[in-house]
Order: structure tokens, then C-alpha cells, then sequence
């Protein structure tokens, strides 16, 4: 039977401090209940912005240790379902997100999810993309809030992290300290207002080990290709290490030199945005599985 953990335990920030809520072995499913960003506090759309609790952003349910898990690791999380809520939400306002220096005001947006399409208005509705904001493990050093990004993962806002793709993430202390949440119904790159529809969800994961490799940031495969997921100070620095850090995985296992393969990735590889509005940037580098087949290359063994 499926084991479950409830929304209402959760973390603000992601710490190697915090008690595990849950243990779990590797291939066993457990289903995740989340709450959206503002911790379900906002409820209608004449919620002002001083009716928010802006210390209870981005709640991420867990943690859960992992068995075996050891610093040194990878830790490998396969996104098995997500099932969404019916009713999402969308804020943006003075100094949030890209525009926050000309909005005046704060506005709250109710987006019903109906027939598999998020209404926006009358006119518009969108193909429902379920996405996952926060994902991680416990940081290096020091606790994380769940609104940054980082090495450990956290708020990458990433949208290819959906139903079907696994998530690798270098452990850094014993079990891993888990946690996800932050559920988009849609999300554009960039999250350029500072929220996606933002939604309840429950998401169902399984974790796996890959002992013996290491990586510095966070990696996604799904059946299109596989990425590298950075975040930075600045976007230049995120895209530019992601490329890297990218090269210098699979480079190894194919017999191209350092500048053919480079050029290989020049004509193939994708840089892409992830989100940036949050304390760091996120950027990803996306190889499509075709040129991985072509080489022979699996992201780890």
C-alpha cells in the first residue's frame, strides 16, 4: 500500500536541522499531499496584500529520509502522478516579479481548472501543464529557504519537472531530507509575474540510489532528453554552468575531444530559462535524447 504524508507536515526552509517526517526505502511509491505557495491562505480574489502572511510562502512537505542515502550520492526521484486541485490562484503586485516596478496595486486572479484547461477569463483558458516549483533535498550548509534555489534544488520553478520525469540531486547529508512542493497548474518560463497558477496537489514519487558518481547540481531526464538545472546570482552565470557542468558529465563516456563536443552541444544543445524571479536564477541546458542515443551516452549508469 501506497504510504502517504500530509500537507499539514511541511518545512519553510530545507535543512539537514529538520526531523524526518517519514522514512521510506528506494522503489517504494509514496504519495505527497501539498498545499499551493501561500499555504492556502488566499481564497478570494478581494484578498489584500496585507491579509497575506508573507512568512508562509512556499511550504515543501517533508522531509523524508531515504534509506542507504549517503553524502556522496545521487539521489534519484521519479515523478510517478500528480493530481491537481480544482481551483488555483495567481498574485503579482508592486516590486513582485519583472513588472513589480510599474503595478501599483496588488491583484489576486481565481483560475478554475475545468475539462483539463485552466480558465484564465472568458477568453482565454490554458492547456493544464502540471509542474512541480519545489524540489530537494537538505543544502550543504545552513538551512535554505524554500523560495531559493540552489545546488540542493529548492525553487528551481522548472516545468519540465512534471508526471514521467525523474529528478537526480546530489546528496549531501544521510538520507537526503527530502521535500517537495509549490504546485503549478501552468507556468510560463520565467514565472515572470512571480506566480504560476499556483495549486493544491498530490504528487506520487519513488526514489532510487546511484552510488559511486557525484554531480554538483541538480539533473532531469524525461523521454525527450535531459537537462541541467543551475541556479546563480545572475541568469549569464546560471546558463553558463549549466553548459558546463552538463559537458562535463557525458564528455567522458563518448571519444569526442573537449572542442568537439563542445561544438556538438553548440549545434544541438539547448540553453533555456527556468524562472527568474526568485533570490537566485534558474537555467537549464537541454540535450535531446536523439544526439544521447547517437553517442551512446546514459546519464548515469
Amino acid at each position: 500500500m501506497t504510504q502517504t504524508i500530509s500537507r499539514d507536515t511541511f518545512v519553510y526552509a530545507m535543512s539537514q536541522e529538520h526531523k524526518p517526517s517519514l522514512r521510506v526505502s528506494t522503489g517504494e511509491s509514496i504519495k505527497i499531499e501539498t498545499s499551493d505557495c501561500f499555504n492556502d491562505q488566499i481564497k478570494s480574489e478581494d484578498t489584500p496584500f496585507n491579509r497575506v502572511d508573507w512568512e508562509r510562502i512556499n511550504p515543501a512537505t517533508g522531509p523524508i529520509y531515504i534509506e542507504n542515502a549517503q553524502p556522496g550520492d545521487i539521489l534519484k526521484v521519479n515523478i510517478e502522478h500528480i493530481e491537481l486541485g480544482d481551483l488555483g490562484v495567481m498574485a503579482t503586485g508592486p516590486n513582485l516579479g519583472v513588472m513589480g516596478h510599474r503595478i501599483n496595486e496588488f491583484q489576486v486572479k481565481m483560475v478554475e481548472i475545468k475539462d483539463n484547461q485552466a480558465v484564465f477569463n472568458d477568453q482565454v483558458s490554458l492547456p493544464v501543464h502540471p509542474m512541480i516549483g519545489v524540489i530537494g533535498v537538505a543544502p550543504e550548509k545552513g538551512a535554505v529557504s524554500c523560495g531559493t534555489p540552489g545546488a540542493h534544488g529548492g525553487n528551481m520553478d522548472t516545468k519540465l519537472v512534471t508526471t514521467g520525469a525523474s529528478l537526480y540531486f546530489p546528496v549531501f547529508h544521510e538520507g537526503g531530507l527530502f521535500a517537495l512542493g509549490d504546485l503549478h497548474a501552468a507556468m510560463g518560463d520565467g514565472e515572470v509575474g512571480v506566480t504560476g497558477i499556483e495549486i493544491p496537489a498530490e504528487v506520487t514519487v519513488s526514489f532510487d540510489i546511484i552510488k559511486g558518481q557525484k554531480i554538483q547540481y541538480p539533473f532531469l531526464e524525461n523521454d525527450e532528453g535531459i537537462a541541467s538545472l543551475v541556479s546563480k546570482e545572475t541568469l549569464d552565470e546560471a546558463a553558463d554552468f549549466s553548459v558546463e557542468h552538463m559537458i562535463d558529465i557525458l564528455m567522458p563516456q563518448t571519444d569526442l575531444s573537449l572542442a568537439e563536443f563542445t561544438m556538438l552541444m553548440s549545434a544541438a544543445g539547448e540553453v533555456q530559462v527556468s524562472q527568474i524571479v526568485d533570490p537566485l536564477k534558474t537555467a537549464r541546458f537541454f540535450v535531446p535524447r536523439r544526439v544521447l542515443n547517437a553517442c551512446g551516452i546514459h546519464l548515469f549508469k
